[in-house]
This record gives C-alpha cells, structure tokens and sequence, in this order.
C-alpha cells in the first residue's frame, strides 16, 4: 500500500499544478486554467497553451516520419541491405539536428540577408528562447517553432537515400548529409519560407514542403542515382522488397505522421489546421486507390506496395496545397498525383537510371503536381493569407508557381551535382563490388537484420 501512495504522490501534484478545463455556461471548453508555474511562463512569453500543445505534438508526428521513412525503404531492399538502409534514415536524425542548432536553423530563418539566405545572428540559438517571434509564430515559444521546423530539415535529406540504396558509402553519405542540408535545404528554406526569402515575395506558396522538401529531395535523388551508377546485376536479376510488412508499418508512420507535417504547418490549433488535416486524409486516400486502379490496370494485379506508394504519392501531392485547398481540390490533387507517380517511376525503365525505391517517381514528380496544383486550386476562402489560384480567377500564382518550380528544379540538380563530384573525387560514392556483394550491413556496420541459427 506504501509504494501506492508513494507512486500516488507526485502523480497528484502534477495533476493539481497542471491544465484544468474551465467549462463555460454551456458546457463547452471556455479557457484553460493553468498551474502557478505555467501561469507565470505564459505571462512571461505570452505563449498560447494550446496553440503550443499542438505544434509540440505535431513535431513530434514529424520527427516519427524520420523512422517511419526508415522502414518504409527498409522493407523494400533486399535483406542483405536492410540495416545499411534504416541506417542511413536513422543517422540523419542525428546530423541535421546538431547542424540545424549550430547554424542551419539561422541560415534558413535568420534575419535576411540580400532575400537569398539567412544570416548567423542566431548561430547556435542565440536569441532563439521561449519568447514567441511574431515574425513567424506569435503563439508559440521561438524554440518550438525551430523544432518543428528542424523535423523537416532532417527528414528531406533522407529521402534521397530511397534513390541510391545499397550501394552509397556510409562515410561519405554522413558527409553528403551536412553539405546538403547546408548548401541546399537551408537557402531554398530561406527563399520560400523565410522572411525576406526572394520566392516568399515573389508570391510562390508552399504551405507545408512540395518545393522545399519533395521537389528539392526528388531531384537531388535523380542526379545522386546517375551518378552513382546502376546497382551490380541490376536488370539482370530480380531484386524484390525482401519484407513488405516492415514497408506496410513504414507508409503508416508516415501517414500518421503526415497530419503533423501538413495540419502542423499552420503553426496553430485551429480552422486551418483543421482543413489542412482533412486535405492530407483525402488525398492520400484518393491517391492510394487512383495508383491501385492503374496499376490493376496496366499490371492485371493490384499490389500491396502500389497502394502504399499511392498513398504516399497523394501525401506528397498534397503537402504544398494542404492549407490552401479545400476538400474536393485535395480529392483531384490526390487522383491526379497517384496516377502520374505511377507513370513517373516508369521513366527509370525509359531512361535507364536506377532509382532503387522510386524517390524520384514518387517524391520529385508528386512535389512537382503538387506545386503546380496550388497555382490551380489554391482559394482564399480557405486560407486569407494565401491567394487565389487560376481556377478562382488568379493566374498569376500559377505563373509564381511554374518560377519556383523551375528554380527549384535547376538549383538543387545544379548544387548536388557539385556536391556529389566532389565528395566522388576526395572519398569516393560507392562501396566496392565486393562490399556490394556481401550487403551494406555486413560490409559497412559489421552487423545482420537477420540472424538465422542452425536448430
């Protein structure tokens, strides 16, 4: 009984000092009523409760992509490649997060400078503290705007690795990560959602990440994958997804995750959130069965995996448009974007790259739908901070659209082949056929997924 009431004790305090829900005259929520502690820091800072409760739980849902996406290309590879693979995700986490505290958050969000990037006044999160920055999130503590935005940044450069499994040096990949995250997620931040940022004054939208983090990852993935090379055998002999279950659990984290990453991005608990979330559910949705139907089509088979790139295909589509579209505009971004990521992960086939897990059919083409799909839908009814898109009468956000894109598309092909030459010519890309061979956990970690014993 002692040890109850031991365990009962600092369980009770907390429930006495923490939020309580004060009920209105008709019985709705009327404020929240914070403890002595908590009312002290949101006199201090002049932070929302609740507008902060969510943004630290949608970054939460964002940082779980990160190991969602792990699983998701883990599941695809073959099994002599699956730790090399959730590696390369898992590491990331660590990387860009000391990067991103150091200098990355204060290049892509600092004060501007010449509206093409930020500047270091906030290099190691000086003047980054609990007080909210009314130039980003009035609502919420500085550092929980950075970390929701420190989630992106970690996740954009993993994707890439979806085009270059089983066969990237680890060394080199940690280096790629840092070179990357500096010299390319970091400035196109800065030019869409930084204050100053040149395509945030053009008028470009991106509410959640189409530019910043699928167009950019999506085209940095195609030029690592041609100059990687082709796997060993590739073409030649079958290389199928040696456990589609870990790939099912991968694309659910992902979509669970997804509702933080888009519904997140209104940087508030709230309408817009509200009609973010119900975008990024519809398209997924739609997109999962437009995929399914065409490859029924095309294949004769509806296949698992095909439902699963679907839905993360109609996820990517709808990331730039979440907080601009309402229902029926996400149901035609998420039909539309399921079927030409299909087609687009046909262009391997066509141009003889080797995509390993379709980053660039999924990711690169979607963001790109996805992009242009605001200049098309985009409604002021739904978001008064945006514009209104062609089909409301605006052609002009779709012309802003189409620049972006275009810039986008050029600048990320154009610094990842330099970054990557570069790294080939001082620590080399690839492992060595015989590394390839034995898989990348055994020859780059000294470990197996798999540990089979003889009864």
């Amino acid at each position: 009984m002692k040890k109850y009431v031991i365990l009962g004790a600092p369980i009770t305090f907390l429930l006495s000092s923490g939020l309580a829900f004060a009920q209105s005259a008709n019985g709705g929520v009327d404020k929240i009523s914070l403890g002595p502690a908590a009312q002290h820091l949101q006199h201090v800072v002049g932070v929302n409760a609740g507008d902060t409760t969510w943004m630290l739980i949608s970054t939460a849902l964002v940082m779980l992509m990160t190991p969602g996406l792990a699983l998701f290309y883990g599941g695809m590879v073959r099994r002599k490649n699956v730790l090399g693979t959730i590696m390369q995700s898992f590491i990331a986490i660590g990387v860009i997060t000391i990067q991103w505290v150091l200098f990355g958050y204060s290049l892509a969000f600092g004060p501007d400078v010449g509206h093409v990037i930020g500047s270091l006044r906030w290099f190691c999160l000086n003047g980054v503290g609990l007080a909210p920055n009314p130039a980003y999130a009035p609502k919420i503590p500085h550092e929980a705007f950075m970390l929701f935005q420190m989630m992106f940044a970690i996740i954009t450069p993993a994707l890439i690795t979806g085009a270059i499994a089983e066969r990237f040096k680890f060394k080199t990949y940690v280096v790629f990560l840092l070179l990357w995250a500096t010299f390319v997620y970091d400035p196109l931040a800065h030019w869409v959602w930084g204050v100053g940022g040149w395509m945030r004054n053009f008028g470009a939208l991106d509410f959640a990440g189409g530019l910043v983090v699928h167009v950019s990852s999506g085209v940095s993935a195609l030029v690592a994958a041609m100059l990687i090379g082709r796997r060993r055998g590739y073409g030649q002999e079958p290389m199928p997804p040696h456990n589609l279950t870990m790939t099912l659990i991968g694309v659910a984290l992902l979509w669970f995750g997804w509702f933080g990453f888009n519904a997140g991005s209104a940087l508030a608990s709230g309408a817009l959130a509200t009609s973010a979330f119900l975008a990024t559910q519809i398209a997924a949705s739609s997109a999962a069965l437009s995929w399914t139907m065409a490859e029924w089509y095309t294949r004769g088979k509806p296949t698992v995996l095909g439902a699963a790139s679907g839905a993360v295909a109609g996820l990517v589509a709808i990331t730039p448009a979440s907080g601009f579209v309402g229902p029926m505009a996400a149901l035609v971004i998420g039909v539309i974007g399921g079927v030409i990521c299909f087609s687009g992960i046909r262009l391997k086939e066509k141009f003889g790259y080797d995509d390993s897990l379709d980053t660039v059919g999924v990711h690169g083409v979607g963001g790109a739908w996805g992009a242009i799909a605001t200049g098309l839908f985009a409604s002021l009814a739904i978001n008064p901070a945006g514009a209104n898109g062609l089909f409301s009468g605006n052609i002009r956000l779709l012309g802003a659209q189409l620049l972006a894109l275009v810039v986008v598309i050029v600048y990320a092909f154009s610094i990842t082949w330099v970054i990557l030459k570069l790294l080939d010519k001082t620590m080399g890309l690839r492992v060595s056929p015989e590394d390839e061979i034995d898989g990348l956990d055994l020859a780059q970690h000294g470990e197996s997924g798999y540990v089979f014993e003889e009864l």
